[in-house]
């Protein structure tokens, strides 16, 4: 294009010096010639002001590009920032997107669900692989340990022992420990006659420690299958008065809260507890470690059909897409609006770190075709102007 530019200026030239001092029509073209070159001319030196110094010459005003990069990068960035990066044009085009129900078409695809979940588990790994178990129980230990020694945990296990019992959620906990009982008196008979048998009198003779040892194996034993087989057992119902008492205590009385608080403070102090706490990470992180490298894992399925039930959500439930295109509406506003100055520093820093002779050949090579044309129209809006010029002079004398 500057060929094409530079040529219409010497046809001008050419044509202008073959029409020299001729008169009638050729005067016409010969006004119009040398108008046409001023319009070219003064054309190219506009042109190449923005982007060099004319001929070399250090004329002011000159080189724009190169020499006022910053301060064009700076023009730049207050104009994005003034006029793009403003809470009510981002609310619109947020609105306008709607993001929630694209999001919801996309995720509602198998494919894409299944994608989503191959990503959050690559995530996944990574922070996985990043994070040192040398590095996570400390913090463990003193989110989790320190934590729960912090908190008053008598009243909400009062709170909870009394809904256990209320649920009888745990009488299988008494059938559990009553039958072992009873398998273990089963299996143990000897052990049992032998400690009976102990605790009789020097003066008692051996028979009759032997006939009243196995009475009362057969009265524990008895007594033990009733419980386990009378689901309303005199020794049921005092085990369930005991946990109520238990639970109003831990709720309402000072000494037992106190007491409480003491036993789990002394639990919580073990060492072998610490130790848990860090074992329990290594194990989460093995468990998940597993699972994540695994495409076919449980944890993967699950992830994907609940990232595909949740795009077919957002694509039915209307009222739940309106929430989360307000949600993210409210989060991009107040980041636009709280950081729109350190966002746009993108632009002036950006073009701060360009060489200047660099910037003004790659701007020049994205627009310089239609600057290109700017002096090819110069130069024949310059002859027009040249024959309007002449004919008024010629009419005029």
């Amino acid at each position: 294009m500057k060929v094409v530019a530079a040529g219409a200026l010497v046809v001008a030239a050419v044509v202008y010096l073959a029409t020299i001092g001729r008169g009638g029509a050729l005067g016409f073209v010969n006004a119009a010639a040398a108008a046409s070159m001023v319009g070219a001319l003064a054309d190219w030196y506009a042109v190449t002001a923005l982007f060099r110094h004319p001929l070399g010459l250090p004329v002011p005003h000159t080189a724009i590009i190169p020499e006022r990069k910053d301060a064009l990068g700076r023009s730049l960035q207050e104009f994005v920032a003034g006029n793009f990066l403003t809470e009510p044009v981002v609310r619109a085009q947020l609105e306008k997107a709607q993001l929630a129900n694209r999001i919801g078409t996309w995720l509602a695809q198998p494919d894409h669900a299944e994608r989503m979940a191959g990503e959050l588990a690559t995530m996944a790994r990574g922070t996985l692989r990043v994070l040192r178990d040398e590095d996570v129980a400390p913090l463990l230990e003193e989110f989790v340990v320190h934590q729960v020694a912090a908190q008053a945990w008598s009243p909400p296990t009062g709170r909870l022992l009394a809904r256990i019992v209320a649920d009888g959620s745990h009488h299988r906990l008494v059938d559990l420990a009553v039958d072992h009982l009873n398998t273990w008196l089963l299996n143990h008979q000897a052990t049992v006659l032998r400690v009976v048998a102990e605790q009789a009198p020097q003066w008692s003779p051996l028979w009759l420690d032997d006939r009243v040892s196995k009475y009362v194996y057969e009265v524990v034993l008895r007594f033990v299958a009733e419980v386990r087989d009378n689901p309303n057992h005199l020794v049921r119902r005092a085990v369930d008065d005991a946990l109520i008492g238990l639970a109003r205590s831990l709720q309402e009385r000072a000494e037992t809260r106190e007491s409480f608080e003491r036993f789990v403070q002394s639990v919580l102090a073990r060492e072998d507890v610490r130790v848990a706490v860090g074992g329990f990470w290594i194990t989460i992180r093995k468990v998940l470690s597993e699972a994540v490298d695994d495409p076919d894992s449980q944890l993967r399925r699950r992830a994907s059909s609940a990232l595909a039930a949740v795009g077919r959500r957002l694509c039915q439930d209307d009222e739940l897409a309106g929430r989360v295109d307000a949600y993210l509406e409210d989060a991009v506003s107040y980041v636009i609006s709280t950081y729109r100055g350190e966002v746009a520093t993108v632009i002036s820093d950006t073009v701060q770190r360009w060489d200047g002779g660099e910037a003004s050949r790659l701007i020049e090579l994205h627009v310089g075709r239609d600057l290109q044309f700017i002096r090819i129209n110069g130069t024949v809006v310059g002859a027009m102007a040249g024959l309007v010029i002449h004919a008024i002079t010629v009419l005029a004398t």
